[in-house]
């Protein structure tokens, strides 16, 4: 998912997405922890895609 398909997205549908990354992100270290993490490489996307959904709705809170 990149940032130009996120910015065509209204600010519910972003909340609601980074709510679920969120509760995801948290399945994930929870996987991690207890040793049943597969794929290692899914934590560090999951946050980045958090991030770049912040920073959107950043620049749309400072026009």
């Amino acid at each position: 998912m990149n940032a130009n398909d996120i910015r065509e997205w209204d600010t519910a549908k972003i909340n609601s997405e980074i709510v679920a990354l969120k509760k995801e992100l948290f399945n994930l270290r929870f996987q991690q922890a207890t040793g049943q993490l597969e794929n290692t490489a899914r934590i560090p996307k999951v946050k980045k895609t958090i991030a770049r959904m912040k920073t959107i709705l950043n620049e749309r809170s400072a026009k």
